[in-house]
This record gives C-alpha cells, structure tokens and sequence, in this order.
C-alpha cells in the first residue's frame, strides 16, 4: 500500500468510525476559531477606521458588499468542489477529488482577475452601486482600490480553506486564515496611521494579509498535505463536471451573491437618514458577522462530516450530527447573544463614538439580538442539505434570509415606517427563514432514519 492509499484509508476510517461530538467538535473548533478571526479582523478594519471619521466608517458598510461578491464566487467554488471531493472521498475516488480540486482553484484564479478588471475600471460607479454616498465615496474608493486588485487570490483561499475543511483537514485551513486575520489587525494601525495612508492603508492591510493567507494554503497543497491535489492538466475537460461544480456551490453563491446585494440595498435605505445611518447599521452588521460566525463555524465542522458519511451510506451518522450541531450552536449563541445585549451600548460606541450613530445602531442591535438564537436551525438545514448534495433545497433555503425575505422587506418597510422599518428587516427576515427552515430540516432528518434502517436491512439479509 502507497503512503497516499495509506492517507485515503486513514481519513475515511477518522470520518466513518470517530464519535460524532467527538469529530464534528474536533473540526469546528479550529473552523470556529477560522470565522472568530476573520470576523474578528472584520471588526478591526471597522474601529481602526471608525477612528477617522462617520463617513470613513459607513465605507466599510459599502465595501463589505464587494467582499461579500468575492465571497459569493469563493464560496461557491469551494463548497461546490468541497461536497463533491468530499463524496468522493468516502467513496474512495482520489483521481475525481484532485480534477474537481483543480477545476474549482484555477477557476477562481479566472474569476478574480475578470471581478478585478471590472471593479477596478468602474470603481466609482461601483461603489456608488453599492451604497455610497458622496460623502463617503472617496473612502469608499481607497479601500476597495487594493482589495479588487488581491480578490484573484482572495477567491482561491477560499477554494483552498473550504477543500480542506471537506478533506477533514480543518486544522491547515485554520493555519492560514488565522494567520491572515492576526496580520491584518496589526497592520491596520500601522498602514492607516504610521504611514498615514488613512482609508487606503486598511485596504492595503487587508489585500496583504490575504495574499499572504494565500501562500500558505496553496503551501499545504504543493506539500501533500492533502489528498487532493492541484494540477493545471487535471482541469475537467467535461461541462457535465463543471456544472456539478457550480449546481453544488449554489446554496453559497446564493447566500453570498444576496448578502452582496442585501448589504447594497440596506445601505442605500439609511443614506436617506445620513452618513450616521449607513455607519450605524455598518457596524451592527459587523458585530453580528462576529457572532454568527460561532453557528457558522459550527455548522462547518459539520459539512465535511456530513458529506463523507453520506457518501459512505452511514445515513444515522449524518443524522446524529446534523441533531448535535443545533444544540452545540444553540447553547454557544446564547451565551454569546447575552454578553452582547447587556453591553450593547459600549459596543456599538467602541467602533465609533458618535451619539447620532449609537441611536440608530442600538435598537437594530437588540431586535437582532433576539433573532440571532434561531440561526442554528437556519445554519444547519442549509449546511446539510448542500453537504449530501441536495442543492435544490439548500439553494432555496440560502436564499431565503438574504433574498426571499429580506430584499422585499427592505424595499417596503423604509417607505411604510421609516428608520425603524430599516432596523427592523433583517431580524423580520431571519423569523421567516426560521419558520421555513425548520419543517425542511425535521423532514430529511426523519428521512435518513428510514434511509438506514433500509441499509441495515440490506446488510442483514
């Protein structure tokens, strides 16, 4: 046996036979570490240039509707070739993990340079797309600059990260993503007020961070820490197999693709209340990023877990983790959903202390507050049904939070009750999501209990 079916043999045995809480804990917890970071740095990019000024501040609003494209394209790649390589896996095809592996990286590398071709010859249209006022388009502009020109390298960390975590090898994905995240937050400070660079150095900083971040994911690769490999000649040839790619990572590019124009279309409804208002509902939506990044994180140590169980036919495996993955995001959310309600003002005030900012930011952070217990149920109906393939489905769900509810109510609900109809959308939307969630979810659940009692039949007789 070669040292690489050693490798194979050794994963499928990890992913099929190690206790649930025990394997899906063991992979969230550097996922949810990945997210904390990450959303962490997030924050840091929001008070660093919260320090300039509110219009400074409502830049990171807007240009977090680019970074949300970007991820939407990543995400799309790297979950759509993520499930199948993972499938594949646990069904013991090496050779369809790497050409799917490399379909999905050098794919992205393509999308990146069109997306940074683009934004860049249009950035000013751009950023007035996204949000912007006049006010803030020239900070709007020297953020977004770097950031579109790294977005090729970008999009292939995330096609790299998410490959990884389906390989199970959530631990190298983390490697990178913190280290990205840990260098962005230092280089901030130095690059907007060492250099003086202002708006434009904390673009910079994170344009770096991630090119680095970048090298030392593809290092995992070019060093055989992975089973699936990266090689220009591996890329499929067959549409069928591209298509696949693209049907798998609906869900993400969905969910992305409409935090992208969500974002958009929130941010053009508070700038008819002012600078303040885009700032305000900027920075609510990048606490609560940091919050749900836990169910997120969560939820993706359950991906891989799902997908190589499903692909081995343990359907009960599948079961029993999607069950413990709500009530481990459930109690973690409440925990941290309580800290925050109790010191909202502070918050709200850390990233920019402003009066006119803190009262449109602190009843929208309370009504999200409460909606944001019911995202385990929203998470994980999502995350399982992309992860065994079922893209329908989890397409649709995807869409729900950010499309299917909350763009109608962000264009009805400004024009019938003003700023509180701004504050109010997203947690409106996500009571929505939950109601529809919920009844998908129990259902495949009480389905994959049937699915193995039928294969435990077959295996008996």
């Amino acid at each position: 046996m070669t040292s690489s079916d050693e490798l194979t043999l050794s994963q499928y045995r990890k992913m099929t036979e190690t206790p649930i809480p025990k394997l899906i804990l063991s992979l969230a917890a550097p996922t949810i570490l990945s997210m904390l970071i990450t959303s962490i740095y997030n924050l840091a990019d929001t008070f660093f240039v919260g320090q300039i000024s509110t219009s400074a501040s409502g830049a990171v609003g807007v240009v977090s509707s680019l970074m949300a494209i970007i991820q939407a394209l990543g995400f799309m790649l790297g979950h759509g070739s993520g499930t199948i390589i993972s499938r594949r896996l646990g069904s013991q095809d090496t050779h369809a993990a790497t050409r799917f592996a490399s379909t999905s990286f050098f794919t992205a590398l393509a999308f990146g340079v069109v997306l940074a071709v683009v934004g860049l010859a249009t950035l000013p249209d751009f950023m007035m797309l996204l949000g912007s006022t006049e006010t803030i388009l020239p900070h709007a502009c020297a953020y977004a600059r770097p950031i579109l020109i790294a977005a090729p390298l970008m999009i292939s960390s995330l096609v790299m990260n998410n490959i990884l975590r389906y390989e199970g090898k959530a631990n190298f994905a983390m490697i990178g993503l913190v280290t990205g995240g840990v260098l962005n937050m230092v280089l901030d400070p130095v690059f907007m007020f060492g250099f003086g660079l202002g708006t434009a150095g904390a673009g910079i900083a994170t344009a770096l961070s991630q090119c680095i971040s970048f090298f030392i994911l593809l290092s995992m690769f070019l060093r055989g820490k992975t089973v699936s490999r990266f090689r220009i000649t591996a890329v499929t040839r067959e549409a069928r197999e591209f298509v696949q790619i693209l049907i798998g990572g609906a869900p993400s590019f969905g969910r992305q693709g409409l935090n992208s124009i969500g974002g958009m279309l929130l941010n053009i409804a508070a700038r008819s209340y002012g600078d303040a208002a885009v700032a305000g509902m900027s920075i609510v939506s990048r606490i609560f990023m940091f919050i749900i990044s836990v169910a997120i994180g969560v939820g993706q140590g359950l991906q891989p877990v799902a997908a190589f169980n499903y692909g081995a036919r343990k359907f009960r495996r599948v079961r029993q983790a999607a069950i413990f993955t709500v009530g481990a995001a459930f109690c973690m959310l409440v925990v941290l959903v309580c800290l925050c309600w109790v010191n909202g003002d502070a918050l709200i005030r850390l990233f920019r202390d402003d009066p006119e900012v803190t009262v449109v930011a602190l009843p929208a952070f309370h009504y999200q507050c409460l909606a944001m217990l019911l995202q385990p149920i929203i998470v994980v109906a999502n995350m399982t049904f992309q992860s065994v393939g079922k893209a329908g489905r989890a397409t649709f769900l995807a869409c729900c939070r950010q499309g299917v509810f909350f763009i109608p109510l962000i264009l009805i609900l400004p024009h019938t009750h003003g700023l509180f109809g701004v504050e109010i959308c997203q947690p409106i939307a996500d009571v929505f999501t939950f109601i529809v969630s919920l009844p998908f979810l129990v259902a495949f659940l009480r389905q994959l209990g049937q699915m193995d009692d039928a294969e435990r039949a077959k295996a008996a007789s």
